[in-house]
């Protein structure tokens, strides 16, 4: 494409190049295998782009000292010794959701909702329930500007990259009743702590957790009063998938185990008939409530399940998570992930051998996926979705630079239709590259990658009345770009990087190129 005489505006440059080169990478040939041990310069970037949130010069440079599998394998088995920057661990810490356990923050914003709507006076009762949204509304955020500070910052980026897709396959929505108070411990109790780990125990925390609970409605789930959501979704979107052979009498069998697991905001337990007292639960905002509960004996998945309390359920999750279906299903949807849309049938029959063998086993699943033939030979043929466009960009424009501000990146992601925690459907957002290749999203994206690459776009600039500003500008055209980045660039966008007539805009091309929305 050539930008001299009558040169087409930026946008309609982004947007030709990138649906030419999406419709050129559908029939791009296989790349020939890459040794692990000796990869050129070029490669160990796309590599490092592939398995962390984005490559950055310092995170090329560990990849190139270690090798690629003992990358590989520090990654899989995550340090709990590893740390964040200081400077960015301090904003963790300060944040409301770190400092006050979830039983007392939940417990406190239902008081305050709870006194505002005892208001009498109208103006009173409005300015009351107005300061409590807000209050709700800055819980949410400080578990997304958490969840995007780790993201950016941590060593351990698969287990951060494993943190997201378990969120978003056990999708839970923030606008719904009070779950702005409970999503960031959500993530930091239930998903993050065993994102690569036994995915039994992933499955337990997350049907115990009271987001869950409250997000698919199974506190109003009782003997006399079933409600299936929960049940539905339990099969159909976590564990067996929409063909995993189950029947509408499991999902009623399903809900049947699931009466009376719920949740207690109060401080007080409900009473309980003396033969029922042994069988209450409560942990936390959750509570198992006896008296709610079916004790009949029932039948799932063509097994019996004896009528004995809460005992129940955890036989339940046991079956659900080592069915055969499970472990295709979630191997397909992680091969959906990292891989393509369409994984090849004998890698995804590999994985799902595996995490049956392994119990399983996260980490080992997706060890099979990335020492497979088929990841080292599809090299940027998978289309970023928003969180990791953005995340992408400005780790390769600051890499270890500690931003201030991550608004402008909740704003960003915001507007390309993904924003955290705000899928209202429990399916989560799509894997699948169609969902974000329209013309709107790739001219939305060369509207972000012009305000990273033009300066700090407001990620160094502290919010408040007396904000700070730190100076700081993107120096691309560096080191890694020379030896690495230029390697894996088409004639087309070296030649537009050539035609920019500053060092922003050579920046903004760059990150919005074709090649840079691809992992």
């Amino acid at each position: 494409m050539s930008f001299a005489g009558n040169r087409l505006s930026a946008v309609m440059w982004l947007t030709s190049v990138l649906m030419l080169a999406m419709l050129q990478s559908c029939a791009m040939p296989a790349a020939p295998a890459i040794s692990a041990s000796a990869l050129p310069s070029a490669d160990i970037f796309v590599q490092a782009n592939r398995i962390t949130w984005g490559a950055t010069p310092s995170t090329v440079e560990r990849l190139q000292a270690k090798g690629i599998n003992a990358y590989l394998a520090s990654q899989l088995l995550p340090d709990t010794a590893a740390v964040l920057p200081a400077e960015v661990q301090a904003q963790i810490d300060g944040m409301t959701i770190t400092q006050r356990p979830l039983l007392d923050l939940v417990q406190d914003m239902e008081q305050r909702r709870k006194d505002a709507d005892a208001i009498t006076d109208d103006d009173a009762k409005k300015a009351a329930q107005q300061t409590y949204q807000a209050e709700m509304n800055r819980l949410a955020r400080e578990a997304a500007k958490r969840h995007l500070l780790r993201a950016l910052y941590s060593p351990q980026q698969v287990q951060e990259e494993m943190t997201w897709f378990w969120l978003n396959h056990f999708n839970v929505h923030q606008g719904k009743s009070n779950l702005r108070a409970m999503v960031g411990d959500y993530e930091n109790v239930a998903i993050r702590p065993h994102a690569l780990g036994k995915f039994r125990d992933l499955l337990g925390a997350v049907v115990h957790h009271p987001a869950m609970l409250c997000y698919l409605d199974n506190e109003q789930n009782a003997l006399g009063h079933i409600n299936e959501n929960f049940a539905r979704e339990l099969m159909e979107l976590h564990t067996l998938g929409v063909d995993g052979g189950y029947t509408q009498h499991d999902v009623q069998e399903l809900a049947r185990v699931l009466t009376g697991v719920g949740i207690n905001l109060g401080s007080t337990t409900p009473g309980q008939r003396k033969e029922l007292q042994a069988y209450y639960v409560r942990r936390g905002l959750f509570e198992f409530n006896p008296a709610r509960h079916d004790f009949g004996d029932k039948v799932l998945l063509g097994g019996p399940i004896r009528g004995r309390g809460l005992d129940e359920l955890e036989a339940a999750l046991d079956r659900l998570a080592r069915s055969p279906a499970t472990a295709r299903f979630i191997s397909k949807k992680l091969a959906t992930y990292w891989l393509s849309d369409e994984p090849s049938r004998p890698l995804l029959q590999a994985m799902a051998k595996t995490f049956e063998r392994s119990d399983g086993d996260i980490a080992s699943t997706l060890r099979v996926l990335f020492t497979s033939p088929e990841f080292s030979n599809a090299a940027q043929q998978k289309f970023k979705d928003p969180m990791r466009f953005v995340l992408s960009a400005v780790r390769l424009a600051y890499d270890g630079k500690p931003v201030l501000n991550v608004g402008p990146m909740l704003n960003w992601i915001n507007r390309m239709g993904e924003p955290l925690y705000g899928h209202v459907t429990p399916d989560g957002y799509a894997l699948q590259s169609a969902a974000w290749t329209s013309s709107g999203q790739l001219s939305t994206r060369f509207e972000v990658a012009k305000a990273i690459g033009s300066g700090s776009a407001g990620l160094f600039r502290t919010e408040g009345p007396q904000p700070q500003e730190r100076p700081a500008f993107p120096q691309l055209a560096n080191a890694l770009y020379y030896q690495s980045i230029i390697k894996t660039l088409g004639p087309a966008t070296r030649q537009a990087l050539d035609q920019a007539v500053s060092p922003q805009e050579w920046n903004a091309f760059l990150l919005s190129s074709p090649e840079m929305m691809r992992r």
